[in-house]
């Protein structure tokens, strides 16, 4: 008997395998994958989730490995952005979101972020257009910078869970986030996608503890050279407590909103509502949107 190894790790709609043969890598949903084996061999397999039942077809030719081989030539890696780009064409909104999870925001700010969350990728996969065309990607900040989420279509991602720790690295955040998007663009121009004018919403309920970091002076930079070439739009959204003059280094123009109480839900609804209008719109329309400042509005200035 021969012992044999075999490593399993997934990711979202991804799944890398590592074994004794080598990697190989699926993407799709239970029931339905694409993928190359170990060994090379591109295949589908379908399947009936929970019954052990599947069919799988090794598409045809001979294996990439011994193409790889006898070609002298490097293995092309599978890239699920590429498959996920030739299922949906559609035009992209990349709407990033850098969210404070300190530990300032432990208690209910921290719950109702999470329900505004939930409420705002329901609404999403709500909107046929929407779930299609706006991206969804998260980082959070609270003792350390984290990427919860890479940019995803509403139907693909899950809310991650929240826990309020740590200071307020916010410089930090900002720096980390903004390369996520620039790096997106690129993304969509190498696939031929075309896109809308990114979103950028900041929520904190406090005040940056990088300050005085080259973070923070790259994070102001960084913004209003965006804002200057039109790359994003960026709003910054304090929660009570939160130090708005700091906020105002950060983005002068538009001003800062306060969110009224702890009103994520109405905040994240008139952010699913606007993003799927734009969607619906053609790239280069200019959308004409609900003033969250209004009268029994979710802000104000």
């Amino acid at each position: 008997m021969s012992w044999r190894w075999r490593k399993i790790l997934r990711n979202g709609p991804v799944t890398t395998t590592v074994s004794s043969k080598g990697v190989g890598w699926s993407f799709g949903v239970r029931g339905l994958r694409y993928g190359i084996s170990p060994a090379g061999k591109r295949y589908i397999s379908v399947g009936v989730p929970g019954l052990g039942l599947y069919w799988t077809k090794y598409l045809g030719g001979p294996s990439l490995n011994k193409n790889i081989l006898n070609n002298n030539m490097e293995q092309t890696p599978f890239d699920p952005a590429k498959i996920g780009f030739a299922d949906n064409p559609q035009q992209r909104c990349a709407s990033l979101l850098i969210l404070d999870i300190s530990g300032s925001m432990s208690g209910e700010p921290i719950k109702a972020l999470q329900e505004g969350i939930t409420l705002y990728r329901d609404e999403l996969a709500a909107d046929p257009l929407a779930r299609k065309r706006v991206e969804v990607a998260i980082v959070t900040f609270g003792g350390s910078v984290d990427v919860v989420q890479n940019f995803a279509t509403a139907e693909n991602f899950t809310p991650p869970a929240l826990a309020a720790r740590g200071d307020t690295p916010m410089g930090e955040a900002v720096v980390t986030a903004l390369k996520l998007l620039e790096d997106r663009k690129a993304e969509y121009r190498q696939n031929g996608i075309g896109y809308y004018r990114p979103w950028v919403f900041l929520i904190t309920d406090g005040g940056p503890t990088d300050a005085t970091s080259q973070f923070w002076a790259d994070a102001k930079a960084k913004i209003l050279e965006g804002k200057e070439k039109k790359s994003f739009t960026f709003y910054a959204v304090g929660v009570v407590g939160a130090d708005m003059d700091r906020l105002k280094e950060l983005s002068p123009v538009p001003e800062p909103l306060t969110l009224q109480g702890l009103r994520f839900r109405d905040l994240f609804r008139w952010l699913s509502s606007s993003q799927g209008d734009v969607a619906k719109s053609q790239l280069g329309d200019k959308v004409q949107l609900q003033n969250p400042a209004a009268p029994n509005g979710w802000a104000q200035v």
